[in-house]
Parts: structure tokens; C-alpha cells; sequence
């Protein structure tokens, strides 16, 4: 179970990545396939190469930001639609990926990587490796908020909410999805080059379905928390992330194989997408939501008393 919480706030990176384009942009970005499997292969061929982990991290980091870059260019001066462009750098990005590695797999058993620190103290495992994860979570959910907040993170969110409106302002709504597109693919492949260390190998096939995943941690963590702050949707992804996690981990103690988990990901999603529309949880959603607008008036109660 506890590797299962550790996998969750790593692959919590990836969902913040998803929640930039699928939450913030409106963008059906598929792009995050291919460019997990990117940030995987390139900081394992670094590491093999004897690079240090830390700077072959950051190589993936920036490898993931030029995908999702060229996606952002097909579709904003190629003028090709979002989703197609997308599937095109994927498929693009397979081949790629086996150019990097030179082979479908790559071996990291033995190499120096981030994580062998903390496997040789014994943390990896214990409720240590989880607060320790849950801060660097912590860490990249600070990073997003503020960016969001700041002049350009403002654009951004309203490139998505309505770009006519912003393009009138002067805004170019071309030049924030491309950015949004690399930020979004520089965290998926930042996740994707963490994972590998954390299992020890990269895969030409390990990011096939991760946007499944992406979004059963932003629907599923944005259907149980509010959506009302940006700190508060974004923190919701990690959670959402973990919840993920531990969904699958139950349904394989209970007797699931391990090629289910596509299927079980996929009806996870579906629930996700349908919970809110249930007459039950939305009457839930409002009592919070009612107790939470009693409790403001009050604030601004003893505010004025002071």
C-alpha cells in the first residue's frame, strides 16, 4: 500500500501536467503518451552514459517541454486541430523514443539515480519516502499556483476560459498554448523520468495509457475536493493522483489481474465523470458549499469588530 501512495505523488507530476492542458488550456492533449515515455528514455540513456541523475532529470524535463512544444506548433501555425496534432506527435515520439534508447528497454540496475539514496538509507517504503514525496508534490503544486497567478499565468487561464475575449486584449493566444503545451509535457516527462528511477528500468511501452491515468487524477481528485481556488484544484490532482493509486491496488488485492487495470482505469474515469451528476453528491457538495459561504460572513464579522 505504500508503494502504491509513492507511486500515486509520483505520477502526481504527470497529473499536474494533464490539469495545465485538460483544466487550464481546454486543450485534448495526447500528446503526454509519447512524451512520458521521452522523459523516461532520455534521463536513463543519460544516467547509463554516466550523467548525473539530477542534470539527466532536468535533460527530460526540457525534452518533454520541445514535444509538447511541436504539438502546440502543429496546432497553432499548422493550423491542424488540437487532438489530431497531438496524436501525431505520439506516434511521432515512439519512434523517437527507440532512437534515444536504442532498444525497447533500458536497464538502470546498479546505476546511480535519484532515488538509490534513498533506498540505500531504507526510506524508500516507509511513511519517510511518503512525506518526502508529498513535499516535492508540494513543491511543483506551489510552483503552478504561482505561475498561474502572475501576469502570464492570468493569460493562460483565460486563453482557456475565452480566448476571443483575451486575443482582443492583445493577448496571443497561440504563443500561451504553446507554452501551456510544453509546461504541461515538461512535467509529464519530468514524472516519466522519476518513474523510471523509481523502477529501475525505461520502457519503449510505459507510456501507453498514461492520459488515462492523467485524467482519473484530475476528474477523480476535482470531483471529491472543490474547484473553487486554484491551490485547492491543483492540490486535489495530487490527491486525486494517489486515490488513483490505491484504487488499483485494492482491485488487485482483490483478485484482479494486471492486465485489468486499463479497464478498471477506464470505469474509474466514467464514475469520476458521472458522480457529480448524482443528485446524492450534489446535495453533499452543497451543504459544504453553503457551510463554507456562513462561515465567510462571519470572517468578515469579526474582521470589522477588530
Amino acid at each position: 500500500m505504500i508503494t502504491a501512495v509513492e507511486l500515486g505523488l509520483i505520477y502526481a507530476l504527470m497529473a499536474l501536467g494533464v490539469y495545465l492542458t485538460f483544466r487550464i488550456l481546454d486543450f485534448p492533449d495526447l500528446t503526454v503518451d509519447g512524451s512520458f515515455t521521452t522523459g523516461a528514455a532520455v534521463a536513463s540513456v543519460g544516467i547509463v552514459n554516466g550523467m548525473n541523475p539530477w542534470l539527466a532529470t532536468l535533460l527530460a524535463f526540457f525534452a518533454g517541454m520541445v514535444a509538447g512544444a511541436i504539438t502546440g506548433l502543429l496546432h497553432t501555425k499548422g493550423k491542424i486541430d488540437g487532438l489530431l496534432a497531438g496524436i501525431l506527435t505520439m506516434i511521432a515520439l515512439y519512434s523517437i523514443n527507440l532512437r534515444i534508447m536504442g532498444k525497447a528497454n533500458t536497464p538502470l540496475l546498479g546505476e546511480e539515480t535519484l532515488i538509490s539514496p534513498l533506498r540505500a538509507a531504507g526510506i524508500i517504503g516507509s511513511s519517510s519516502s511518503i512525506l518526502i514525496l508529498f513535499l516535492v508534490a508540494l513543491l511543483f503544486v506551489a510552483a503552478i499556483v504561482w505561475f498561474l497567478h502572475t501576469e502570464m499565468g492570468m493569460a493562460m487561464r483565460a486563453t482557456g476560459d475565452n480566448h476571443e475575449m483575451i486575443r482582443s486584449f492583445g493577448v496571443s493566444t497561440d504563443n500561451q498554448k504553446i507554452l501551456g503545451l510544453a509546461l504541461s509535457n515538461g512535467f509529464v516527462a519530468l514524472s516519466g523520468a522519476v518513474i523510471a528511477q523509481y523502477q529501475g528500468f525505461a520502457d519503449v511501452g510505459m507510456g501507453i495509457g498514461v492520459i488515462l491515468i492523467g485524467l482519473a487524477s484530475v476528474i477523480v481528485g476535482q470531483a471529491i475536493f472543490t474547484q473553487r481556488y486554484i491551490w485547492l484544484a491543483a492540490l486535489a490532482v495530487v490527491f486525486g493522483a494517489v486515490i488513483y493509486r490505491l484504487v488499483i491496488q485494492f482491485a488487485l488485492v482483490a483478485g484482479l489481474e494486471v492486465n485489468d487495470m486499463k479497464l478498471i482505469s477506464a470505469v474509474l474515469v466514467v464514475v469520476a465523470l458521472l458522480l457529480p451528476k448524482w443528485k446524492g453528491f450534489q446535495k453533499i457538495v452543497k451543504t459544504f458549499k453553503r457551510k463554507d459561504s456562513d462561515a465567510a460572513p462571519n470572517q468578515e464579522v469579526v474582521r470589522s469588530n477588530a
